[in-house]
């Protein structure tokens, strides 16, 4: 299967480049048919020329500045069976990709695969608070959520593998969200035509400049609030957030 690799990127040239760089590297580890496509979500910065300088990465422009415009446009840009969506202040491990095939491949009915961040410039024990709050939404908003309410299920926004054909039958991404509670709007209507699953085989490193500016419990009961206003009522109680960039 044809893998695309989708990063949105709102000026992002401080990560883009390593975030990318860590994609190819993964590409290269697990040789699979692969393609690399950065959204330029609207950047004022020098994002789009740091992409298009990586060997075979193409960039495409998204003006309209919105996380889920840049989505939609990487589902309409890119051309593989999967896509992986990774945000741009991530890095990819050499085994994120094999990790997510296998998985595909012995779950015929699986239609998206996620995983959790573990966060590069925090402290161990942060990171360790933030694996133990992984481990309780796995064993109760997961799986209560797809196994018995059938209604929703755990998707990391900026972790994640999915099916075209399982994008496509839904409609695409609800660009009517600008931020706070898409990943579980996402997997509230593809739990509708397959399964989703959520491993810590899948974890990819991630930034944590929103929890080191906002704090760890404002940054969770935003996410958290949100996430289940979505999975309850069909949409966000939060309607704005603040762009968070390294400076």
């Amino acid at each position: 299967m044809k893998v695309s690799f989708v990063i949105p990127a709102y000026n992002e040239e401080k990560n883009i480049g390593k975030c990318v760089d860590s994609v190819l590297r993964a590409i290269k580890a697990s040789a699979c048919d692969a393609e690399v496509v950065v959204i330029n979500n609207a950047s004022a910065d020098r994002t789009a020329e740091i992409a298009s300088s990586r060997p075979g990465v193409r960039v495409v422009d998204e003006p309209r500045k919105g996380l889920l415009y840049a989505r939609q446009k990487g589902l309409e840009a890119s051309t593989g069976e999967l896509l992986a969506c990774v945000d741009a202040d991530t890095l990819m491990s050499a085994h994120w990709i094999a990790v997510a095939l296998r998985a595909f491949s012995r779950s015929p009915r699986m239609v998206c695969l996620s995983g959790p961040y573990l966060y590069f410039d925090l402290s161990s024990a942060t990171n360790v608070v933030v694996a133990v709050w992984y481990l309780l939404a796995m064993l109760s908003m997961h799986a209560i959520g797809q196994y018995v309410l059938r209604s929703t299920a755990m998707l990391q926004g900026g972790n994640y593998i999915v099916r075209r054909t399982a994008l496509e039958k839904i409609g695409g991404y609800n660009t009517s969200i600008s931020f706070y509670g898409e990943d579980t709007d996402l997997a509230c209507r593809l739990i509708r035509v397959g399964t989703v699953r959520f491993t810590p085989r899948l974890t990819i490193a991630a930034s944590g400049r929103r929890i080191r500016k906002e704090g760890f419990v404002a940054t969770g009961f935003h996410y958290a609030t949100n996430g289940l206003a979505v999975a309850l009522r069909g949409k966000p109680v939060t309607r704005h957030h603040t762009d968070i960039r390294d400076a």
